[in-house]
């Protein structure tokens, strides 16, 4: 098999530079102890997790503009981790996690590009109890809901992993289960507003979905 190729990036936000490496392109891959494949992520959708897409450029903009500071935040599905890398940087008190078995190693590779302090990174299934994780003010997820069953499963995990008083940010490209996703966090007491990214910061970025914002 051959070696994994790279793109060395730079995104700018205003005066900040985030670096990162990417897969260079989806055409890469590398899975030879089979290990996830054996979680159920075909060769196909294995390099899914190592681009920028849309949605985390969107996410990562919309949080120069957030309240983040003094909440513990969590990114669930980080991916590459932009928005992670970008709220690390901040010094902001930022988990990441993902059920892909290589994100962690390109996470802790970013974060070593950035030189900032290594970000606490969980390997995490949505179907599985993850009491270790613990609870958060602030959850952001960008782009997830691919599946028919990814709302529920989505939901009950925010569910298990949200403090009494919570919010959450999505950033949706227009997938279907956004509808549903949001009526499963109403029975969990949620509220929520629907947006349109506005402003020039996101003129360059090929999105037209929404930013939603759930409030407990």
């Amino acid at each position: 098999m051959a070696a994994l190729r790279y793109r060395y990036q730079t995104v700018e936000f205003g005066e900040i530079d985030i670096h990162f490496r990417t897969l260079r392109d989806r055409q890469q891959y590398d899975d030879p102890g089979g290990v996830a494949e054996g979680l159920g992520i075909s060769s196909a959708l294995w390099p899914m997790f190592g681009t920028v897409w849309p949605s985390g450029l969107v996410m990562a903009n919309f949080m120069l503009g957030y309240n983040y500071q003094d909440k513990r935040i969590l990114e669930i599905g980080c991916g590459i981790g932009l928005t992670s890398l970008l709220l690390n940087h901040l010094m902001a008190d930022i988990t990441a996690t993902d059920y892909h078995p290589a994100v962690e190693g390109f996470l802790n590779k970013n974060t070593k590009l950035n030189n900032d302090k290594k970000i606490p990174f969980v390997l995490a299934d949505w179907k599985e109890i993850n009491p270790e994780l613990g609870h958060f003010d602030l959850i952001l997820a960008s782009d997830l809901l691919y599946e028919r069953e990814h709302a529920i499963l989505l939901s009950n995990f925010v569910g298990r992993h949200a403090k009494k008083e919570c919010d959450m940010v999505m950033v949706d490209p227009g997938r279907g289960g956004v509808g549903k996703c949001s009526r499963e966090m109403s029975v969990l007491g949620f509220s929520h507003i629907k947006t349109k990214p506005d402003g020039a910061i996101y003129e360059d970025i090929d999105f037209s979905g929404n930013i939603i914002e759930y409030h407990r």
